[in-house]
């Protein structure tokens, strides 16, 4: 799928933040999060049935190894095959450092993460706050920045963008993963 017929597809709800969950402690407990005094919102109430996870994570870069943590964690039984899975938390790694360094607007500001999941299909959506949408570019082989999107594309079997919820500014950018040995 190219990402301008994924496009078309319905957007995703955004994140809501009322909870206060360590990225660990996601699937089991509520803890504040020492580090910057930031919070973590996992709010564990679906906005549909097939919203597995539904996070806020500080947009920090330090950050970016618990993003791929959490998505991992949250997919390990749905993608059973390794290279799916490491797919997955690659392209929202990617997703999530192109949210931290294009998007965000200072200390305090946050990234969302949804992961939803159909019987055949896996999609991540990554919500910032910018507006501006992210394009691909055509990067040289020395430099050190500029294929997020590309590595996205080549990981995933499509991606695009949403507009965000009604009332809240940004962007949301996602990607699908079809399930393997799911009918199509």
């Amino acid at each position: 799928m190219t990402a301008s017929r994924a496009q078309r597809h319905a957007p995703s709800p955004s994140p809501a933040h009322d909870g206060n969950r360590a990225v660990a402690d996601l699937p089991t407990g509520h803890v504040l999060l020492a580090k910057t005094g930031a919070k973590l919102a996992d709010t564990g109430v679906p906005t549909s049935a097939n919203e597995l996870l539904r996070s806020t994570f500080p947009a920090d870069p330090s950050w970016a190894a618990a993003v791929r943590r959490t998505v991992t964690e949250r997919l390990a039984e749905l993608l059973p095959h390794p290279e799916q899975l490491d797919n997955a938390a690659m392209a929202t790694g990617e997703l999530f450092a192109n949210a931290v360094s294009h998007a965000s607007r200072g200390p305090g500001d946050t990234v969302a993460v949804v992961i939803e999941c159909t019987e055949h299909t896996l999609r991540v959506v990554v919500a910032d706050r910018s507006p501006v949408l992210p394009r691909p570019r055509a990067v040289d082989q020395a430099a050190e920045s500029g294929r997020g999107l590309a590595i996205v594309s080549a990981l995933t079997d499509g991606w695009g963008t949403a507009p965000p919820e009604p009332g809240t500014p940004g962007k949301r950018v996602w990607f699908t993963i079809k399930r393997l040995g799911a009918a199509p």
